[in-house]
């Protein structure tokens, strides 16, 4: 386990996935991070690389080729090697291998960066394009927040404040997780939406370029507040398992697949690439 520590925050990050398991905010005494209850949903914060979401069948299709493809990319489950770190930053590292080789014909290397600095925690993500040739990816992150804060709260004292005033519009998603080209809009006023039990029953609330590119969880009862802020990051994804006590803030550069026929890796929605023996960054932030 990795710790960073500074004045106001201490985070931890293992070197599975790279994963944050915990941001504790020093002054209050609060950990905002959910604590991955196995019974409930056994991630802290997973890092999602080289898909977001779920493809069609399973596979991502690469120069005519079909490769296996889990959920989310393989990146969560990978062992990341530590190439840096000081008391307040921290560099992690995954090297393509033969097993992801199998699943992802590129070599690459992706590293995650975290960095804080006051009550602010940064999130960086760098691929490494290692091949003669255009390289396609996606990357995002899907952090669970504990919700309440607090232990004599309630889930629905706290709402989500968005960064805008705007119409805002889910875009729906099958049973299988696939984009079925319906959306419904989302209610908000004065920027927020209430943390209501059924919010998420019908999974997870998905955003394709909103005006607003920051979410604020916070309570009816105090003025402890976390922040996400992603302006490079043009999707997002609200999301939690009913009834459980969290939240999920979740940048996306790239989306699930629609229902459909399969296209091919380089033309699915919201891919990114890094240009031959070139690299590709991008990064956002959690304030506490």
């Amino acid at each position: 386990m990795t710790i960073l520590e500074n004045d106001f925050i201490t985070v931890a990050i293992r070197p599975k996935g790279a994963e944050l398991t915990s941001i504790y905010n020093k002054q209050t005494g609060i950990e905002h991070l959910w604590q991955a209850d196995p019974a409930v949903w056994p991630w802290h914060a997973p890092n999602l690389f080289p898909v977001v979401g779920g493809c069609l069948n399973n596979q991502i299709i690469v120069d005519g080729k079909p490769y296996p493809m889990e959920r989310h990319g393989f990146a969560r489950h990978s062992e990341f090697t530590v190439v840096e770190a000081t008391p307040t930053k921290a560099v992690f590292s995954l090297q393509a291998n033969e097993k992801t080789r199998a699943v992802f014909p590129y070599r690459f290397e992706l590293q995650i960066e975290y960095l804080i600095e006051n009550q602010v925690l940064t999130i960086i993500y760098r691929v490494i394009n290692q091949e003669d040739q255009r390289m396609y990816f996606s990357v995002g992150a899907h952090p669970a927040f504990a919700v309440p804060f607090l232990p004599n709260e309630n889930y629905e004292d706290y709402y989500l404040e968005f960064q805008k005033e705007e119409p805002l519009e889910r875009h729906m998603l099958s049973p299988q997780g696939y984009f079925t080209g319906e959306t419904q809009p989302i209610l908000t006023v004065d920027r927020q939406l209430p943390l209501v039990k059924d919010l998420f029953k019908d999974d997870a609330l998905v955003f394709k370029n909103p005006e607003s590119r920051s979410v604020t969880i916070r309570s009816r009862n105090h003025d402890h507040a976390v922040t996400v802020s992603f302006p490079a990051f043009p999707y997002f994804g609200l999301w939690n398992k009913p009834g459980a006590s969290f939240v999920c803030i979740e940048p996306w550069l790239g989306c699930a697949d629609s229902e459909g026929t399969p296209v091919p890796f380089e033309e699915k929605e919201a891919i990114q690439h890094a240009e031959p023996n070139g690299f590709f960054e991008t990064g956002f932030t959690i304030g506490v």
